[in-house]
């Protein structure tokens, strides 16, 4: 505990940003996507559930361009709340605690700990949390998936507000300044940065190996993903076996403070994924809006190297259809496919278009 507090004590005033005004749209490094891709999704070769009726008054965009049209992100939070929708805006929850307000309060637009080009989007998500540690049962704790971090906190004691803030700076924090915070003071630049020494006050920490597919589904932000996310999520769950991925449900459990998973690819499944809905990632009107994240390490089905591993690959106007076609082309093969494709992130922060 002591190096955590002598560094926050050391850091006292907010650093001076650029007006938001003055950020660019995409203030992240973009390139031209080296990966294998397929122009278009194959069909399926089994019944699929049907494509949902247009609802009247909000159609799906089937139009415009997809490529390039995804959230200006460093990375994802996805906040475990074992509920599968929520109010439209989800930091104004009010049924006790809420970690995505706590944590919009640390690095939101006006939060101490706010960087402009560094962003952080934070999520509900339908994965339920962990249970507490078996030695401290009565203890209250939420966990979060970190992506494309591929990080799993398990543990996030919910008792005060240490934890949360042990969470931002110890991980979400960027490693490496925007050039633009360069003429900044050097305790501005100190406080901006990721400090390790927090690590140690969330234990259980484990990586993500399991491929993690996330689906739009806040119906109470919009009713066309309020639709296709609950589809969606059951087509992908009948799917992935058919391909030889595991599905994974209910929560993660975690054993012992060093944290060795208990259950997916750490624990000697070869191929394994989890599938959640989610809140708010924008453009409802390319729904079924899906987030396919493939862990650092992963292997194709014929043992090479998964050229998309380490990757988040978005997907737009998906249907039930589609599904085994991202499953066998972009989980167990590599490939982009381009006619759905909304954009892809890096581990290293990088978007990705075509």
């Amino acid at each position: 505990m002591t190096i955590p507090r002598l560094l926050a004590r050391a850091c006292t005033k907010p650093a001076v940003a650029a007006p938001a005004a003055a950020v660019p749209r995409r203030a992240l490094a973009t390139k031209a996507a080296p990966f294998p891709t397929t122009p278009t999704c194959p069909a399926p070769t089994c019944a699929c559930a049907a494509t949902p009726d247009p609802l009247p008054g909000l159609e799906i965009d089937r139009q415009a361009p997809l490529n390039g049209l995804i959230s200006n992100y460093a990375q994802h939070v996805l906040v475990c709340t074992g509920k599968d929708d929520w109010p439209s805006r989800i930091e104004e929850e009010h049924g006790g605690d809420n970690l995505v307000a706590d944590l919009r309060e640390l690095v939101g637009p006006r939060g101490k700990f706010s960087d402009p080009f560094h962003n952080i989007a934070i999520l509900n998500a339908s994965f339920p949390s962990s249970p507490p540690p078996r030695r401290r049962p009565e203890l209250h704790t939420s966990s979060v998936y970190l992506l494309p971090q591929f990080k799993y906190v398990p543990y996030l004691p919910r008792v005060s507000f240490e934890s949360v803030e042990a969470l931002v700076r110890g991980y979400l924090q960027p490693e490496r300044l925007h050039p633009m915070h360069d003429g900044l003071s050097p305790i501005h630049r100190d406080r901006l940065l990721r400090k390790p020494a927090y690590q140690s006050l969330l234990w259980g920490v484990r990586d993500v190996r399991e491929v993690v597919v996330l689906v739009c589904g806040h119906g109470g932000r919009d009713r066309r993903c309020g639709l296709y996310g609950p589809l969606l999520r059951g087509e992908f769950e009948r799917r992935l076996p058919e391909q030889g991925v595991e599905v994974l449900r209910g929560a993660v459990e975690v054993e012992g403070e060093d944290g060795p998973a208990v259950e997916g690819v750490a624990s000697g499944r070869e191929w394994a994924a989890r599938v959640g809905l989610i809140s708010h990632i924008g453009g409802h009107k390319f729904a079924g809006n899906v987030i396919v994240y493939l862990p650092p390490g992963l292997r194709t089905e014929d043992g090479e190297v998964h050229p998309l591993a380490g990757h988040g690959i978005w997907y737009g106007r998906v249907e039930p259809r589609h599904v085994e076609g991202i499953v066998r082309e972009t989980i167990r093969r590599g490939r982009v496919i381009e006619e759905l494709f909304r954009g892809g992130i890096t581990q290293e922060g990088e978007i990705l278009t075509l």
